[in-house]
């Protein structure tokens, strides 16, 4: 990634510059901050309700062949990883069309030195700091409440980064591909699919055969299986194909994303 980025010549200084304007816009007045602060409750109530409350029921559930955890610490690295998409996910969709299609915030951007990419990656990078609110204070509530150990939480948060960016890069490339408003639904619809079938609430085994296959090849599914194994002390090296696979998708996603605001946006 960092060779792909280093090709393009993209300039720190003109990142800051995107990303300060982000800032910016956060002081202008307290409607973005109740919008930001509004999404990490979602994660949280599902946590609450589910895990720890239908856990009260459920009890244990396997972690693998050989260990079962409390439902409710099954649950939480899930929620953890639900965060951090959806923190990205809500800045780089929404916003993103917001600016692009109806401020025209980013054709005023370029005419400055700014270019496409730089554009993409400042935003990515403010996307990933509204994820990382999220999970940070999320990994909180989870050792507060005894789900995870403070050492593993700690290891997680890096982790939870990398979720962030890879869902962030993946929204932007759909932004740009949207027509309206109208197409946002197609992608809530989307979102919700992974968050409800992607070993979320229950373990991808007990899915039948078909379905395991489609599971396992979603970005939600590896983002799960990344954060719980490190959440849990659960490491081994299928850990390092999970977290391949979101590298290239956020390489991926940045590139695209890229490209096509280039083609829409300049002459």
């Amino acid at each position: 990634m960092v060779t792909t980025l280093l090709a393009m010549r993209i300039s720190p200084v003109r990142v800051g510059a995107v990303i300060g304007r982000n800032v910016g816009a956060l002081r202008s007045g307290p409607s973005y901050w109740l919008v930001l602060v509004s999404g990490f409750f979602e994660p949280l109530l599902y946590l609450l309700s589910i895990g720890v409350g239908v856990g009260a029921l459920v009890g244990e559930v396997p972690l693998d062949a050989d260990r079962m955890v409390p439902y409710a610490v099954f649950v939480a690295p899930a929620m953890l990883a639900v965060s951090a998409m959806s923190g990205a996910l809500s800045e780089t969709t929404f916003n993103f069309f917001f600016k692009m299609k109806y401020m025209k915030t980013f054709e005023a951007v370029l005419a400055t030195p700014v270019r496409p990419m730089e554009i993409a990656f400042g935003e990515l990078v403010w996307a990933l700091v509204r994820g990382s609110l999220y999970t940070g204070v999320f990994l909180g509530v989870m050792v507060a409440l005894g789900l995870a150990a403070p050492w593993w939480a700690l290891a997680a948060f890096p982790v939870t980064i990398l979720v962030g960016l890879a869902f962030g890069a993946a929204g932007m490339a759909i932004s740009t591909l949207m027509r309206g408003w109208q197409d946002f639904d197609l992608l809530s619809t989307g979102q919700f699919a992974l968050f409800l079938f992607s070993g979320t609430f229950s373990p991808v085994a007990d899915y039948p055969g078909v379905l395991q296959v489609v599971v396992w090849a979603t970005p939600l599914y590896q983002s799960v299986e990344l954060v719980r194994g490190v959440v849990l002390g659960d490491l081994g090296w299928g850990l390092l194909v999970h977290a391949g696979y979101l590298v290239v998708m956020a390489v991926a996603g940045l590139v695209f994303a890229a490209r096509r605001l280039e083609r829409l946006l300049l002459p």
